[in-house]
């Protein structure tokens, strides 16, 4: 009769197992490019805990922001909604004024049974989303908390520099807001819940300032440092409108000018290292908790960063620095339907793919019903299979009618005034060799810009703040 009840016990726990919904933990970080060590990006990053995941799970190779900008990029992917449908191509454009009616991620979840909580960054600062969330952390207004700052400022010695800065700071990492964010996740991880949670975990570093502690620095020799690779006259090539979006006498001229690069670089590796770090805690803190094997781990990144290549640093650009950002996701085995067996350790895919497709993902791999007013496509069938079919490039948007497509082996740009820009990645992964003007890519071009959006909205309202500073 014991055996009895104790097999009867094993097939209704299997049972519930796959009846219920399993959890997520959405984990975004800020500003981070493809220096991982799992996707070569700079031979020097120190990402143990990164990498670690990419080995338990799949990572993306390439995947690409909606928008090479935070809030469009953010927007984008917690609204399912492109850019060029939205209106929403810059920072300075309130996105939920823009799409009052749009059902974010979390909001999703939450219709469907789930209790969804964050802290950190998820949308961009200006503009957070308490519609989306039923608590966060430290508050629903204030998404994340305060860093400590460098006693004298600016650290680089560039006049005027605002937050383009670096150095370290006299603070432990206890103090840094990214670890209380993680400290806030890690509690929440370790307690009992009536219902299936997403969780989402938002970390601030590598954004600038690149300001953490001193420890983080010293894990590079900065007379050591690699500089990205570049060439010279690399813009020689580039229409005006590209030329005009990467500002080489921006940043790039008070770079040089000050003698900065290498310290530039030792920066954003430095804040890269303490944001790997605090992804580990939190890593960490779920594999030790009762939710280790009921939970989905999907890690991104809003867009990528350039520290030079073509003249330009920061994002706002179309080429591929600026578009590629990490993405990996792990899914137990036995608690998705769409995915039975579970994610496959170490497994890579190299379609390009969209951080659009985030949110159709999720919702597939939990079982809610569909959200109809979602642009991308879930991943699940490359989850399942890398070699899946997947015809349909990624697309990036910086700008009414500025479009950048990506296949495996091509980038194509056109501009809103018609000029273009065509990469070979086959032969040219630094895009140094612009082959748009070629006439035997004509027929090429053509079929790219078949992917382009057919509806390209006009501009949302900007912020008001944007526009006083306009009037200056």
């Amino acid at each position: 009769m014991k055996r009895i009840l104790l097999v009867l016990l094993i097939i209704s726990s299997s049972t519930f197992l796959q009846a219920a919904k399993p959890n997520v933990l959405f984990i975004a970080i800020d500003d981070l490019n493809d220096w991982i060590g799992a996707l070569g990006g700079h031979p020097q990053a120190r990402t143990p805990n990164l990498d670690k995941l990419a080995k338990r799970g799949v990572l993306f190779t390439r995947a690409y922001c909606a928008a090479p900008s935070c809030n469009p990029s953010r927007a984008a992917l917690m609204t399912g909604i492109l850019p060029s449908t939205s209106g929403v191509y810059y920072n300075s454009q309130p996105w939920r004024a823009a799409m009052p009616r749009a059902v974010t991620l979390p909001q999703h979840f939450t219709a469907h049974g789930y209790w969804s909580a964050g802290s950190g960054k998820i949308y961009h600062g200006r503009y957070p989303d308490p519609a989306s969330w039923q608590t966060y952390f430290p508050d629903q207004q204030k998404n994340r908390p305060v860093d400590p700052l460098p006693a004298s400022r600016p650290v680089n010695g560039i006049p005027k520099t605002a937050h383009f800065d670096w150095g370290p700071v006299s603070k432990p990492g206890s103090a840094m807001g990214d670890y209380q964010v993680a400290d806030w996740i890690i509690k929440q991880l370790k307690r009992e819940h009536d219902k299936p949670f997403f969780l989402a975990c938002g970390i601030y570093r590598p954004h600038l300032p690149w300001y953490v502690p001193k420890k983080y620095f010293d894990l590079f020799d900065e007379s050591k440092i690699q500089l990205p690779a570049t060439m010279k006259d690399d813009l020689k090539d580039v229409p005006a409108a590209g030329v005009k979006m990467a500002k080489p006498q921006g940043d790039h001229t008070k770079v040089s000018k000050h003698k900065q690069w290498k310290k530039a670089v030792h920066g954003y590796l430095a804040s890269i290292a303490f944001a790997d770090e605090q992804v580990g805690r939190v890593l960490t803190a779920l594999e030790k908790s009762p939710h280790a094997d009921n939970t989905i781990i999907a890690l991104w990144t809003d867009h990528g960063w350039h520290l030079g290549e073509k003249e330009h640093w920061r994002k706002f650009t179309l080429w591929e620095r600026a578009g590629r950002t990490p993405v990996m996701f792990v899914v137990p085995e036995g608690i998705s339907k769409a995915l039975a067996q579970g994610t496959r350790s170490g497994m890579r895919v190299d379609q390009p793919v969209g951080l659009i497709d985030i949110y159709p993902t999720l919702i597939d791999l939990c079982g809610l019903q569909e959200n109809q007013a979602l642009e991308g496509r879930s991943l699940v069938p490359l989850l399942a299979d890398p070699g899946a079919k997947w015809t349909r490039p990624a697309l990036t948007t910086y700008g009414r009618n500025n479009h950048a497509v990506r296949t495996p082996q091509w980038r194509y740009i056109r501009y809103a005034d018609g000029s273009e820009e065509l990469y070979d990645h086959s032969k040219d992964p630094n895009e140094w060799t612009n082959l748009a003007g070629q006439p035997q890519h004509v027929a090429l071009k053509k079929e790219l810009a078949g992917w382009f959006p057919k509806k390209n909205a006009p501009g949302a309202a900007g912020s008001k703040r944007k526009q006083k500073s306009k009037k200056k």
